[in-house]
């Protein structure tokens, strides 16, 4: 089959990959990653377009992205972004890359005046494309990845060359290129910031107000717990317990392992888990 991608998760298929970007001077960048599962977001997969084909690099697979590393930096490659602040701090996270010379398509159109960002909108506006768009809450770190989502994976920098052209085009005419290339420039310097724990944001669920003040140091210790289990498991918040656990849990007349268990609040396997932890915290210990 004759595909516009192909997947790099095996030694064999990077140096394909490697080979074909090591000899671009432009290529177009975008990646997956995982913020609703993970406290700490999880980088799924790294597409990279070379006008030959998008390379789907697996981040999971193991491979040795060195090379990569010395495209990103290298002043004579171009970089196409859109949007690409994330891209470039979780890249700069796990790998310890640096970016130089970028064009990234969110900020260029934003300096032309276009009211509306999306790459799918550009995309339309543009270059008459119409970018279908379904699979936004795919669970991109399993394994295999099915070829509608490695279809999916690949639409993002298809295109993204071919509006660079448009883009670029359109700020040399306005004589706005020297602007857009500080916007780039600063676009490099972002760095990746870890959660940290908002002392105050148990105050703001609903009902707080009603409870009495040994229920709101009970749901204040409760929620800094579900921060910090969070982050030592690397699961997001939800997944540890949701908001209205921590409410219902803090409102326990008498709290033991069995009313935890009660209807409406946590499954047999949650109390396995950390029903020990909670019933010293809501008794005080």
């Amino acid at each position: 089959m004759n595909r516009r991608w192909a997947l790099v998760d095996t030694p064999s298929q990077l140096r394909k990959a490697e080979k074909s970007i090591r000899t671009s001077r432009i290529i177009a960048l975008d990646t997956e990653y995982d913020s609703f599962h993970y406290f700490r977001d999880k980088l799924c997969l790294i597409q990279v377009q070379t006008g030959e084909k998008t390379w789907i690099i697996d981040p999971l697979a193991g491979l040795d992205l060195a090379f990569f590393g010395e495209a990103l930096d290298d002043p004579d490659v171009l970089k196409i972004l859109h949007a690409g602040d994330n891209d470039i701090r979780i890249l700069k996270r796990d790998y310890a890359f640096a970016f130089r010379n970028i064009f990234d398509t969110h900020r260029a159109a934003s300096l032309l005046g276009c009211r509306r960002l999306s790459l799918a909108t550009l995309l339309e506006d543009y270059l008459g494309v119409i970018l279908v768009k379904k699979l936004q809450r795919s669970r991109w770190d399993l394994r295999p990845l099915s070829e509608e989502q490695l279809d999916y994976a690949a639409l993002d920098t298809a295109h993204l060359l071919d509006l660079y052209r448009r883009l670029d085009g359109e700020l040399r005419e306005k004589g706005l290129e020297n602007e857009a290339k500080q916007h780039f420039s600063g676009m490099t310097a972002v760095e990746w910031q870890p959660k940290t724990l908002d002392r105050l944001a148990h105050r703001r669920f609903k009902g707080y107000a009603a409870l009495t003040p040994e229920q709101k140091d009970r749901l204040r210790r409760l929620f800094r717990w579900r921060f910090e289990k969070a982050q030592e498991t690397n699961r997001s918040l939800f997944m540890i317990l949701p908001d209205q656990h921590l409410f219902d849990l803090s409102r326990l007349d008498s709290p033991s392992l069995e009313a935890m268990a009660g209807p409406a609040l946590l499954s047999p396997e949650k109390v396995r888990r950390f029903g020990p932890e909670l019933l010293a915290i809501l008794q005080g210990e």
